[in-house]
């Protein structure tokens, strides 16, 4: 009986593990597949760095940053994503040149995504609820949202903030702890 009762009284605390925070309720194509990116399932407990890009901004060297964040901080449980975006007219049309950008010329191995529109009516429904939490459009490329293990968004960082600024580094290794 009262082992009956302990686990009555603890499903609630196993059941909630599972749920997923309403911003990462979300699925997007990988960029030049058809395998499809299902936040909850691949961020959910990560620290998550969400980024706007675009190929032919004069932001596209912070790929180099990007990456390098992403390889000091991944085996700690930081995830970056990039969802390339035209909606300040400067990413290919072509998926193809959008993928050589980032995978040849910069080295890019974490997440990217098909591009998608992240501002206005049209935005993809991650940055709509991005905007809806308080955080805002992007407002050019390269605008990052740093999202806390709980699906939560912490902060959010202007373009000309760089990867690796102390800033940046700063708020991410406060999310990761040890």
């Amino acid at each position: 009986m009262r082992f009956l009762l302990l686990l009555l009284l603890t499903l609630p605390f196993f059941a909630q593990a599972d749920v997923c925070s309403p911003l990462l309720d979300y699925r997007h194509t990988a960029l030049r597949s058809s395998e499809t990116v299902d936040f909850c399932e691949r961020f959910r407990g990560k620290v998550l760095l969400v980024v706007n890009t675009a190929s032919q901004c004069g932001f596209t060297p912070q790929f180099e940053g990007l990456e390098r964040l992403y390889q000091d901080y991944r085996e700690r449980g930081l995830e970056i994503v990039g969802f390339p975006s035209n909606d300040f007219r400067q990413e290919y049309s072509e998926a193809a040149e959008t993928a050589k950008v980032c995978y040849v010329n910069y080295g890019v191995t974490f997440t990217m995504l098909e591009a998608s529109s992240v501002r206005g009516s049209a935005a993809n429904a991650l940055f709509a609820r991005l905007e809806e939490s308080g955080a805002g459009q992007p407002r050019w490329n390269f605008y990052k949202y740093l999202i806390d293990r709980d699906g939560r968004v912490v902060t959010s960082f202007p373009s000309r903030v760089e990867p690796e600024s102390p800033a940046m580094r700063t708020a991410i290794e406060g999310l990761l702890g040890n």
